[in-house]
């Protein structure tokens, strides 16, 4: 199986710099509190927002000491998300290690995420314009007001498509959007490269998140390396449960909504969703927001860079955790 590290290697002295910028800028003067966010280590992954940041800026021109900011901006964000969310999930294991959450409480992990958000916007004041602050706060209400929808819509059979994409357009793919829109603009590209990229991220964050949540429903948490089913147990309609529910018959439709109302195990829901076309047709859809991002890759000169975006595309539709 492909891994994104095997097309990183050209960015791989930045992202060293991104995560000590991340840690330098987090230390507390309290051991409690550096206890905490040493626990989130454990959270990190594949970094890959900082690398669409960086691959994006590489890929447009040259790396900049704001790059680095804002690549450990990006992925402060990110981590106050996953605490965030793994509080609202009642999740027990994230990167197969348990959750800020089931180590130490809800209430100390709603603080860790908000120390994070606050110290990302105290990261990204030490920059000369207030430009990247701007869009990236514009965003992390973006990412709010989609985890809003979405817990909104918790438990509404007759979810549409229409509104799952907009609440992953907000939830996730706003934020890898900024990615490639921040690491373009900072190494001085057009207006019209800019728009480019920030739609390649757009694209890339909307599969991402389809194939996320396919997952959850198809992989185990040994694959996943987090807690998996939890979309079903919470009520929430994803785009393989809506498709299913649109085509199947009454009896069908009763069996899935049944299921997902008393907290159907995994084998339950594959079982429900196997039966017909409802998880490839997803897996298509992932496909498809893939080749259009990759068609915005075209607007830019070939380079290893551009190469290793596109390869982080594709990247999306074929990892299982």
């Amino acid at each position: 199986m492909p891994t994104l590290a095997a097309h990183t290697d050209l960015i791989q002295a930045e992202l060293a710099d991104v995560i000590d910028v991340f840690d330098r800028e987090i230390r507390s003067d309290l051991a409690f509190v550096n206890d905490l966010t040493g626990r989130i280590r454990a959270y990190r992954g594949k970094l890959l927002r900082p690398q669409l940041l960086l691959l994006s800026g590489k890929a447009c021109g040259e790396l900049r000491p704001e790059h680095i900011t804002l690549a450990a901006v990006v992925e402060m964000v990110h981590m106050a998300t996953l605490v965030h969310d793994d509080v609202l999930d009642e999740a027990d294991v994230r990167r197969r290690s348990p959750t800020v959450n089931r180590l130490v409480g809800n209430e100390a992990a709603v603080l860790l995420g908000d120390y994070l958000i606050s110290h990302s916007y105290h990261l990204c004041s030490s920059l000369g314009s207030t430009r990247a602050s701007r869009r990236i706060a514009d965003v992390t209400n973006t990412v709010c007001e989609g985890e809003l929808l979405q817990i909104a819509n918790r438990g509404n059979w007759a979810l549409n498509e229409d509104i799952y994409l907009e609440i992953v357009r907000r939830k996730t793919a706003a934020l890898t959007s900024v990615c490639s829109e921040l690491g373009a603009e900072s190494s001085g590209a057009s207006a019209e490269i800019v728009r480019h990229m920030a739609e390649f991220g757009m694209d890339l964050g909307i599969a991402f998140q389809i194939v996320d949540d396919l997952l959850d429903l198809t992989a185990t948490q040994a694959e996943m390396g987090k807690s998996v089913g939890r979309d079903a147990e919470m009520g929430k309609l994803t785009l393989p449960a809506i498709r299913f529910l649109q085509r199947a018959d009454a009896s069908g439709r009763e069996r899935l909504i049944n299921a997902m109302s008393g907290g159907a195990n995994g084998d339950e829901l594959q079982e429900l969703l196997g039966g017909g076309d409802a998880v490839e047709s997803s897996m298509d859809t992932a496909r498809s927001y893939v080749q259009s991002a990759l068609q915005h890759l075209s607007v830019l000169p070939g380079s290893d860079a551009r190469d290793a975006l596109a390869a982080a595309a594709e990247f999306v539709t074929l990892r299982r955790q």
